[in-house]
């Protein structure tokens, strides 16, 4: 189960652009579309169903460790009417699949695991022999004016006192220790790769909603009754060394690790 009490229907209004670099990835798979596929951390579907789509002949599994997501993904896209689509209830670091799948799928989740050894030895399991995988999260620099934003307001006197023992809390990672791991797990390293992205926000209240809906480990360690006042002075001070664009739009510097892997053929 998460850590965290996502609000599944608030992060479905706010996670247009997770969804937009979800197809730009969904492009790079080629399916030939008989593949079974795992798609590990789904969320609330939609990107999900965009893959079943694409594979008529094929299957999708959708999974993630929220249960409020997968209840939101099972409403939104039955069974009766997408026959090759299921979700589940399941912990990516703890994949219980034994080569079920020609190619697994990950699209804005993974770095919320600090530890991706367990994971990958997982997606191994996961796939059948000569099975790919294509991943993308937050990789090494992520975000970072958005975090030294939040860590300075968080480090004021009236916030300070609800951020005793925290520990950052997500795996932000580059290509050398990548490989690594991949190798470990049995996995052939195809490409590993950082790649800028400039997220953008369509105004302040956009940006405060992604803030209020994804960066939960900060958030929720505030109460409730002050977490909206500290999100507005978090975007406040963001937007004081990064002032909206003339449009109003609002520019977030992002790198993403971009992974594709092989499990070698018997």
């Amino acid at each position: 189960m998460s850590p965290y009490q996502w609000n599944a229907q608030d992060y479905a209004q706010s996670s247009s652009n997770q969804q937009q670099w979800a197809r730009e990835l969904i492009a790079k798979l080629l399916l030939n579309g008989d593949e079974n596929l795992l798609d590990i951390g789904c969320g609330d579907g939609k990107v999900s169903a965009e893959l079943a789509a694409q594979l008529p002949r094929g299957s999708v599994l959708g999974i993630d460790n929220s249960k409020d997501m997968i209840t939101l993904a099972q409403q939104r896209f039955p069974p009766d009417s997408y026959s090759n689509l299921r979700f589940r209830l399941e912990d990516a670091s703890r994949l219980p699949f034994d080569e079920q799948f020609e190619r697994v799928f990950s699209n804005a989740t993974l770095h919320w695991v600090v530890d991706h050894r367990p994971v990958l030895h997982g997606i191994f399991r996961a796939l059948k022999p000569g099975g790919t995988m294509l991943l993308q999260m937050g990789g090494r620099g992520n975000a970072s004016e958005t975090i030294q934003a939040i860590d300075e307001v968080r480090r004021r006197r009236k916030w300070r006192g609800y951020f005793g023992g925290f520990d950052f809390p997500f795996g932000f990672y580059g290509p050398g220790e990548y490989r690594t791991w991949m190798i470990e797990a049995g996995l052939k390293p195809l490409r590993v790769e950082l790649v800028p992205k400039d997220m953008l926000h369509q105004d302040t209240a956009a940006f405060e909603a992604w803030i209020r809906t994804t960066w939960l480990p900060y958030t929720q360690r505030v109460p409730e009754a002050r977490r909206q006042a500290f999100i507005s002075e978090s975007v406040a001070c963001y937007q004081a060394a990064h002032p909206p664009d003339s449009n109003g739009g609002v520019h977030v510097a992002m790198v993403r690790l971009e992974v594709e892997g092989l499990k070698p053929g018997i």
